[in-house]
């Protein structure tokens, strides 16, 4: 006679080709589920699962897709491996790639059953159609997504783990680099500017756009000489422009000025205070007595024509740069503003400072600073081709 099958074996029953019943008990609740692939595979899952109940990390079927998963991923903003939620904009542009390039492809399949080829398959799809950046920052964001569902039990592994065709984040692209000579004209050609402020703030303290436009007149110590950076402006489109704090932890810093750029921002500040009194430039008055709102921004936004002006209305990031842009293009360069921040890191390292100074003083990470922003000048890697010929010389004459 043939020894019956014990019943905590489970049991595997075909439904058809390559797609079989699992049948098994966990704490003596009897579960089916569904697994496709093939017998022997099958047997490997079902052995799998049953040692997952005897160890206690079980994680029950659940029919839930990966579209309605990533709506809820999203709901709790997005959590990493910290457990943190991720800022407003972030949130917005994972929200964007995770709905145009993943839903529509596996949105509709059971979380539990993605499997790595699926994952493999899309990422195909998207190779030739987006571009490397693009694909890589895809494959990361949902790999946080599916992290996070194992973290909470809902999966037992994450499928990405064993996924093959992982995108190739490419060669990235950190912008243009001035030399002191190009910097020097750039920041000139903005002196009958509005912006010129903001663009000497950019080109001579490694600030972030976002932080320079959240900067308050408070933020500034005439004495000690120095900006303290505290926030930054949010910008997430279809909501309203709002204050959150620096980037990192690291972007919570104080920025040492020389006495040019205080000069001018002192001179920008007797504006402001000249706006609030209500007397003209040129008119010799004592400005002592006047006192700016205590959140004044710097850099307010300029007020639409039959506006008041507002000390405290948050100028438009996208616009200041659209419009910094057009102007430097005029002059010859074809750069973002935030090109300015590279630029003063990478004058910086050129001239010796070291890598942990830099970075303190632009609120990133050293490794960071090295692998994104230490770009080398056409100057700097003439210098460099010097220093290497004169130790050539010395060593080849001998």
């Amino acid at each position: 006679m043939t020894k019956r099958r014990d019943r905590g074996d489970g049991g595997i029953d075909e439904r058809g080709k390559n797609s079989w019943r699992l049948r098994y008990r966990v704490k003596g609740k009897r579960i089916t589920q569904t697994f496709h692939g093939s017998l022997s595979d099958a047997r490997k899952e079902l052995r799998r699962l049953l040692k997952s109940g005897d160890d206690g990390t079980h994680v029950a079927p659940d029919k839930i897709t990966l579209g309605q998963w990533i709506a809820q991923w999203l709901a709790i903003g997005a959590p990493g491996r910290r457990q943190r939620g991720v800022g407003g904009r972030a949130l917005a542009r994972y929200g964007q790639l995770l709905r145009v390039h993943v839903v529509p492809v596996l949105g509709s399949r059971p979380l539990q059953q993605i499997q790595a080829t699926e994952l493999d398959a899309l990422y195909c799809k998207l190779e030739g159609k987006v571009a490397a950046s693009t694909a890589q920052y895809v494959h990361v964001v949902l790999g946080s997504c599916l992290s996070t569902a194992v973290r909470k039990g809902m999966l037992a592994v994450n499928p990405l783990e064993r996924a093959e065709k992982i995108p190739s984040p490419g060669e990235a692209d950190h912008g243009t680099v001035l030399d002191q000579d190009q910097l020097r004209t750039l920041v000139e050609g903005f002196r009958d500017s509005v912006l010129f402020p903001i663009v000497a703030v950019a080109a001579f303290t490694g600030a972030r756009r976002s932080e320079i436009l959240a900067l308050r007149w408070s933020d500034l110590d005439g004495k000690a000489k120095t900006l303290r950076i505290e926030r930054a402006v949010d910008h997430v489109t279809g909501q309203a422009l709002a204050l959150k704090a620096p980037k990192t932890a690291r972007g919570t810093r104080t920025i040492t000025i020389d006495d040019s750029l205080l000069a001018l921002l002192t001179a920008e500040r007797e504006k402001h205070l000249r706006l609030i009194a209500g007397v003209p430039d040129g008119v010799a008055v004592d400005l002592s007595l006047v006192k700016l709102p205590a959140d004044a921004l710097m850099f307010p936004n300029p007020p639409a024509p039959g506006e008041d002006f507002s000390f405290t209305r948050l100028r438009n990031p996208n616009t200041t740069t659209t419009e910094f842009k057009k102007r430097a293009r005029k002059r010859g360069f074809d750069l973002r503003l935030h090109d300015l921040r590279g630029t003063h890191e990478t004058l910086l390292l050129d001239a010796g400072v070291p890598v942990h100074v830099v970075a303190a003083r632009c609120g990133h990470d050293p490794a960071v600073l090295l692998r994104s922003y230490a770009k080398r000048t056409r100057k700097a890697d003439t210098s460099a081709a010097a220093v290497i010929g004169m130790m050539a010389g010395n060593i080849l004459k001998r």
